[in-house]
């Protein structure tokens, strides 16, 4: 209609304007509400995007006011639905479905709700003596057993360590022993081939020429030597006929040798 007609119209025309843009909105209201007879709300904030101006202005009076209210309602809803010692670990849930309900009331407002949290929720004292004493227990429990598990650890490793080192214990002492065995074993071998490689050149002396004379002498320088030993530290009477006996000895120290086959080379 033109100006002219519009002058002519019984009824004032109101004109509006409308902000599309997402905003958080608080509506205004009391402190507190109570959500149920023992627990207090206070306040809340909820995201709105205001997609149709026109129902949002003409569908309805107050659309802020009544999403508030709404959304009061359903979160007595929601809380009552859920133990009270859940109610703050729930709290994500609680926001959630509270969107949900107060998203399919308003989309006959033009206005669709993003997002709704809660405040400040204030249980009874009672509740929270006993969450409190909860938290307490819970702390003192954690701490006993982090000090169990540490004082099992400790003795763990002490016992690890013990056995560690009786081991290497035992594995020294049986390498010394092994040691000490190859060490003796090898002396008596050497040993052992010093005397046959004597015993073979001695052989091989005997056997060749003047061998058995050089034998004979020595023998009786020998006989001799420890005869003057028995004389001089002995108290027996040592009479010149027992000098016959050098001879016999040196015979049958002969007789031995001769007996005796040659080492083979």
């Amino acid at each position: 209609m033109d100006r002219a007609q519009r002058q002519r119209c019984d009824y004032p025309v109101r004109r509006a304007r409308a902000d599309l843009a997402r905003a958080w909105t608080d509506p205004a209201g009391p402190t507190g509400c109570l959500i149920n007879p023992r627990w207090t709300h206070h306040g809340h904030l909820i995201r709105l995007h205001r997609l149709d101006p026109h129902l949002a202005s003409y569908g309805i009076t107050n659309y802020s006011f009544a999403i508030s209210q709404l959304a009061q309602t359903t979160l007595r809803s929601e809380i009552g639905k859920i133990e009270l010692d859940r109610t703050f670990e729930a709290r994500g849930v609680i926001n959630a479905n509270v969107v949900a309900e107060l998203d399919k009331a308003s989309v006959a407002w033009g206005v669709k709700v993003m997002r709704y949290e809660i405040k400040n929720i204030t249980p009874p004292q009672d509740v929270l003596s006993a969450m409190e004493k909860q938290m307490r227990a819970e702390r003192e429990k954690r701490a006993v057993v982090l000090t169990s598990e540490g004082e099992r650890d400790a003795k763990i490793n002490q016992a690890e360590g013990d056995k560690q080192r009786v081991i290497k214990a035992s594995e020294a002492s049986k390498q010394q022993q092994i040691n000490e065995a190859e060490g003796q074993a090898a002396a008596i071998l050497a040993v052992a081939t010093a005397t046959a490689e004597g015993l073979r050149k001695v052989g091989d002396s005997l056997a060749g020429r003047g061998g058995i004379e050089a034998m004979q002498l020595r023998i009786g320088e020998e006989y001799l030597r420890q005869f003057g030993k028995i004389a001089k530290e002995s108290t027996t009477l040592i009479v010149p006929g027992q000098l016959s006996d050098l001879a016999s000895v040196v015979a049958m120290a002969t007789s031995i040798i001769r007996k005796t086959p040659s080492p083979q080379p």
